[in-house]
């Protein structure tokens, strides 16, 4: 059985991406973003905001550090990875990122769009 590991997210870039090259010539752009979540209880409209670590690499990274900036809005499409590491202190360590395989730019137009939505139109929870 093969399990599926895909992954679609649009947010806004909470800083500048970093570029880099890894020691063996590797291209690595790596930036986060902030991704909200609108709902509705019974009493109120509400937001939720989440903070991912993205990484891209090669031809995409370097796309990504030429076009990206803080506060752009993108759609990533990509899969989870988990790194798994020992602290100084002997503590297993792990955290969850995104691997991106594409990164959309959204465009003014699109960004303004999902400003304007408004948490007041969607749906009560049950």
């Amino acid at each position: 059985m093969e399990y599926i590991n895909n992954l679609i997210i649009d947010g806004n870039l909470t800083k500048d991406p970093e570029f880099k090259e890894t020691a063996n010539g590797r291209k690595l752009c790596v930036f986060s973003i902030a991704n909200n979540r609108y709902y509705r209880t019974k009493e109120e409209a509400k937001q939720e905001t989440s903070f991912f670590e993205v990484e891209t690499w090669a031809q995409e990274a370097e796309d990504c550090s030429r076009k990206l900036e803080k506060g752009k809005g993108v759609r990533v499409i990509g899969r989870l990875k988990q790194d798994r590491w020992e602290d100084t202190d002997g503590k297993q360590k792990s955290r969850i990122k995104i691997v991106a395989e594409h990164v959309y730019v959204k465009t003014i137009q699109e960004q303004k769009e999902r400003e304007d939505s408004s948490p007041d139109n969607i749906l009560v929870a049950v």
